[in-house]
C-alpha cells in the first residue's frame, strides 16, 4: 500500500498550500491522505469532510474515515494547513460570524489533528499546526482570525507538555507566517511586495525536513516565517 517514503496525513490537502505539501511528499515516495472538503487528485487517499455545525459529528466523521484509510498503520507526520482568514473589528457585523468561521476552520482542524495524532502518529512522530506571526499581538483588524490563531499557538504548548497525550519524543509545532504566497493571496494584494511572501515550496521542504529528522525545532515551538528579499528566516517566538 505505501511506497518506502512513509506515510503522511494532509489536513487541508486541497488548498495552496495543501496541495504544494501533498506534491512534495508524493514526489519523495511517501503515501499521502488527504483531509479537505474536497479531494486532491495527487494524494493516494482522499477523507472527505462535510460542512457540519457541530463539532462533534465532524470528528466522528473524521475519525471513522481515518480509520477506514490506516486501519492499523501509523503515520509519520499529520500536518495540518487548514484555515482562513476573515477581517472585521469589534464594531463589525460580521464579528460573530467571521470568528465562528475561523473557529471552524482552524481549531476544529487543529483539535481533531492533535486527537487523530494522538492516535495514529508513530513515536518520534511530527504534527504541525497552523498558527499566524501576526496573532502574537492584538489584531484589531481581524479579532475571529487573531482569536483562533492565538488558541492554535496555545494548543501546541499544550500539546508538548508532559501527559499531553502524544505519542513519546514526537513534536508539535506551529508555523507562524505573515503572508504565504498563494494565487488567492496573489489576487486579492496585487500590489504587494511579494518579496516578503513566503513560497508554498518553502513549508513544504521545512514539513519534510522536520518528518525525516532533520532540523527539528524544539517540541512546542511557535516557529514564525520572516521572509525579507525573497529569503525565509525561521525565528521561534
Amino acid at each position: 500500500m505505501a511506497a518506502q517514503g512513509g506515510r503522511v496525513l494532509v489536513y487541508g490537502g486541497r488548498g495552496a498550500l495543501g496541495s504544494a505539501i501533498v506534491k512534495h511528499f508524493k514526489a519523495q515516495n511517501y503515501w499521502v491522505g488527504s483531509i479537505d472538503l474536497h479531494p486532491n487528485e495527487d494524494a493516494d487517499a482522499n477523507i472527505i469532510v462535510k460542512p457540519v455545525e457541530s463539532w462533534t459529528a465532524q470528528e466522528e466523521e473524521v475519525v471513522k474515515s481515518v480509520d477506514g484509510v490506516l486501519g492499523e498503520n501509523k503515520v509519520d507526520a499529520i500536518l495540518c494547513v487548514a484555515g482562513g482568514w476573515a477581517g472585521g473589528n469589534a464594531a463589525s457585523k460580521d464579528l460573530v460570524k467571521n470568528a465562528d468561521m475561523m473557529w471552524k476552520q482552524s481549531v476544529w482542524t487543529s483539535v481533531l489533528s492533535s486527537s487523530l495524532a494522538a492516535k495514529y502518529l508513530k513515536e518520534g512522530g511530527v504534527l504541525t499546526l497552523p498558527g499566524a506571526q501576526p496573532a502574537l499581538e492584538g489584531t484589531a483588524g481581524m479579532i475571529g482570525y487573531g482569536l483562533a490563531k492565538a488558541a492554535i499557538h496555545q494548543l501546541v504548548k499544550s500539546l508538548a507538555a508532559d501527559n499531553s497525550g502524544m505519542p513519546a519524543n514526537s513534536l508539535s509545532a506551529a508555523i507562524l507566517p505573515v503572508t504565504l504566497d498563494t494565487p488567492m493571496n496573489r489576487k486579492f494584494m496585487s500590489n504587494a511586495d511579494f518579496s516578503t511572501w513566503t513560497p508554498l515550496e518553502f513549508v513544504a521542504e521545512l514539513f519534510y525536513k522536520w518528518t525525516v529528522g532533520q532540523e527539528r525545532p524544539t517540541n512546542g515551538s511557535l516557529v514564525q516565517l520572516i521572509t525579507k528579499d525573497s529569503k525565509t528566516d525561521l525565528v521561534i517566538a
